[in-house]
């Protein structure tokens, strides 16, 4: 098939398109590299079935292809905060976009949604018929209200269109090529420990996370896109097992041999307390559930942050 990734020169979209290439698919990446690296992709620039365009989907954008995974937007607190507006137009705008090509070309498209739509939430674990509990004009609102906004987009042009959608809610995920100036708690950790520096937990570190491994991401976000034409989602793709923030720390510094020590400072608003997702739906129209465990996929991150530190 012939596929394009929005965001395909970021951290999960260059693992996406290396893996449709091995399965014989032509890839086509735009990327605006706002948060995308061409270090990411560069090993693919010699493949006859890749092409990248230096594109911002806030911009409509025209070509044929029978499947789109639209990814793009940048995806850490630091990035996303940085211009909040550009981010809200990303989510929004370029939903827009790029169903509207979907709908012209009759291609199948998937939204990389995420569960931060359900914000700080109040039922544990997250099931996705579960609204969320989102502060509408928090600091954190231009992504999280930018991403619930485009699966009403989705949903939408669904119902009125019949546009052939497909919605992820997307949880914390790692591995290599994240942005080691990301922000996010896994790359920041394994910079600090490779750095002989202190490690920064904000809050007490009992807040609790689930880690997922990016290629365990990734066999979940192909299967969704391939599932049966009527299941539309939004589905959770992430890893059950929770771990508190201090765990991941002590586990960071285990694996790195480092001697950092653990320094606490105070909580950013409208940080969540727990994230978990629930994996029925998955397991039950995916046949999905992660296969990677959180030791070691931090040994292959670790390795990779290694070489670029």
């Amino acid at each position: 098939m012939k596929i394009l990734i929005t965001g395909g020169a970021g951290f999960i979209g260059s693992h996406l398109s290396e893996r449709l290439l091995k399965e014989g698919h032509e890839v086509i990446v735009v990327d605006n590299y706002f948060t995308g690296q061409k270090s990411n992709i560069h090993h693919l620039m010699d493949n006859h079935n890749f092409e990248l365009v230096r594109h911002d989907i806030t911009m409509p954008f025209f070509i044929e292809v029978d499947q789109i995974y639209n990814l793009a937007c940048p995806a850490s607190p630091i990035h996303y905060q940085y211009n909040a507006i550009k981010t809200v137009k990303t989510s929004v705008m370029g939903a827009i976009n790029m169903l509207g090509l979907a709908k012209r070309i009759n291609a199948t498209i998937l939204q990389a949604s995420t569960s931060e739509v359900y914000g700080d939430p109040d039922i544990h674990p997250q099931v996705e018929s579960y609204w969320g509990h989102v502060n509408p004009i928090g600091i954190r609102a231009c992504y999280d209200e930018g991403k619930r906004c485009a699966e009403t987009l989705f949903v939408n042009y669904q119902r009125q269109n019949d546009v052939k959608i497909k919605i992820i809610r997307i949880f914390n995920t790692y591995g290599p090529r994240m942005h080691p100036n990301d922000g996010r708690v896994v790359s920041n950790f394994i910079v600090q420990a490779l750095k002989g520096k202190d490690i920064t937990i904000y809050g007490d570190g009992m807040q609790t996370r689930s880690f997922q491994y990016v290629d365990d991401l990734l066999e979940g976000m192909t299967r969704m896109m391939n599932s049966r034409p009527d299941f539309h989602g939004p589905v959770n793709i992430g890893n059950p097992i929770e771990f508190t923030i201090k765990e991941l720390a002590e586990h960071v510094i285990e694996l790195t041999g480092a001697k950092s020590k653990i320094i606490y400072q105070d909580l950013p608003m409208d940080d969540p307390m727990q994230r978990q997702p629930d994996i029925s739906l998955a397991k039950k129209e995916l046949n999905w559930e992660p296969k990677v465990h959180l030791r070691e996929g931090l040994l292959k991150t670790i390795e990779y942050f290694k070489t670029v530190i």
